[in-house]
């Protein structure tokens, strides 16, 4: 059995470094086989998550060509498609990372099963996470539903140092067949907005270590401050590769607490927002419903608008609101296919208080239109804003986005560089935004900026009358 190749199953890890189950496969002595499959999983990905997908494993496949390797794609249930791979190959293991959302368990668990089941070797492994999710406990033996304690739990926990990428990657003597990527058509729904967008994607995992390092050596000192101003290059813009695995949070940990140690004053918030996706990660976990519903349920009968095609959700997504702040990040995002986490904070409160529109609607639009989507961030962020979810801002904060732009935005820098209408000599960046957006909205940069779909003022009294009359 020497000889008997390992089957290395990838899903959001495409990485060589910090990679366990690649490592351990490795060091093994038999030859390993990169396995990507295009399962139900990928198929439900939204447009530029699905996009962003076959970028990262092109450029994926093109690294493991470079040792010597390759990826075999292959599209199908995994169960079965991996069964097909062990009778061609005549593998006797299969390793990977795990994934913590209700269906990658529910798929991971049956695969584990039914591969040991026919004496197979099925074994998973960490790296998506710093800590799983089991393994952080309140003294009561709860799961924390509180990220300031929980914070206080892991800020001294030792996180394992990352491991280096594995010098050889040991090649089968034949390889069996592969799919072609580009039939797999994974950025056909992004239409005309994948040529906006690609500028603007960080691809890989070289690239995205190049991004932790400038974000150590430049930005992370003044990040306290830098990193609620949506006009400067404040924050380390990881989220996109840390979505797809292409550096792994262990990466971003060390390097975060070297830049401690060397006294620099924003290391520590950097390191807080690591810990918060572990948050958002170890809750979708304990409770997945997270994901689907309210968490807590006395918002279950608050009476949401839950119509996707009213008007005024309708110019949310367009970005028309005429509220700027709100529509400066809503083009953001279709151009560059990430948002500012200021802007997130704005977009979305302003849609489920402002508009009173279900946080639902927000969660499947921003699944649809980000780059840098992750099942648990996205369901947190929005449940947070809504005031529905745990550790959640108190429902009768209502951000004002005219103030918080006052704040964030004295200049209106950010506002000029995505918003065109009404001006003489809008940016590049605000005209591509009409390049990017579907051809059925009818929209022109000649067009006349709009009238607000419900004032700052007025949307804010309206949601505390909403929740007053609902009992909160």
């Amino acid at each position: 059995m020497s000889d008997a190749p390992v089957l290395v199953w990838f899903r959001r890890d495409v990485r060589l470094s910090d990679h366990p189950a690649l490592q351990a496969a490795c060091t093994g002595g038999r030859p390993v086989i990169p396995v990507f499959i295009h399962d139900e999983a990928v198929q439900g990905l939204g447009a530029a998550p699905k996009w962003r997908l076959g970028l990262g494993l092109e450029c994926f496949g093109a690294a493991l060509r470079e040792k010597g390797s390759r990826l075999i794609l292959r599209k199908g249930d995994a169960l079965e498609v991996l069964r097909a791979l062990i009778k061609e190959t005549g593998a006797s293991a299969v390793y990977w990372s795990r994934l913590y959302d209700p269906e990658a368990v529910a798929r991971d668990t049956k695969v584990k099963s039914a591969l040991k089941g026919q004496g197979i070797e099925a074994k998973s492994f960490g790296g998506h996470l710093m800590f799983e999710p089991w393994t952080v406990e309140t003294k009561t033996g709860g799961f924390y539903k509180v990220y300031t304690p929980f914070w206080k739990m892991v800020k001294d926990r030792e996180v394992e140092a990352p491991l280096p990428a594995p010098g050889d990657i040991p090649a089968p003597q034949s390889w069996p067949e592969s799919d072609d990527l580009d039939a797999w058509a994974l950025g056909a729904a992004m239409h005309r907005g994948a040529d906006v967008v690609r500028p603007h994607v960080r691809l890989g995992e070289q690239a995205a270590q190049s991004r932790l390092g400038a974000f150590i050596a430049q930005i992370i000192a003044g990040y306290d401050t830098t990193r609620d101003q949506p006009s400067v290059d404040g924050t380390s813009g990881l989220s996109e590769n840390l979505s797809l695995g292409e550096i792994s949070p262990h990466q971003c940990w060390h390097a975060g607490q070297r830049a401690r140690e060397e006294g620099k004053p924003g290391a520590e918030t950097f390191l807080k927002e690591l810990v918060w996706r572990e948050f958002a990660y170890h809750l979708m976990h304990h409770t997945p419903q997270l994901l689907t519903g309210n968490w807590k349920a006395d918002w279950d009968a608050f009476p949401w608008n839950q119509d996707e095609r009213s008007a005024e959700v309708q110019r949310w997504k367009q970005g028309r609101t005429g509220i700027q702040f709100v529509d400066a990040a809503m083009r953001e995002m279709y151009v560059t296919g990430r948002m500012h986490n200021r802007g997130r904070m704005i977009v979305a409160s302003y849609l489920t208080k402002h508009l009173l529109c279900h946080w639902k609607i927000g969660l499947q639009w921003f699944e649809d239109c980000l780059i840098d989507w992750d099942p648990a961030s996205n369901a947190m962020g929005w449940q947070w804003s809504a005031g529905s979810g745990p550790d959640a801002t108190p429902y009768f904060r209502v951000f004002n986005p005219v103030t918080q732009l006052d704040k964030f935005d004295k200049d209106r820098a950010y506002v000029r560089r995505w918003i065109a209408e009404g001006r003489q000599t809008p940016s590049d960046t605000a005209l591509a935004y009409f390049d990017a957006v579907p051809r059925s909205w009818g929209l022109g940069p000649d067009d006349s900026y709009p009238d607000p779909v419900v004032a700052a003022d007025a949307g804010r009294k309206r949601a505390l009358e909403a929740y007053e009359n609902r009992g909160f």
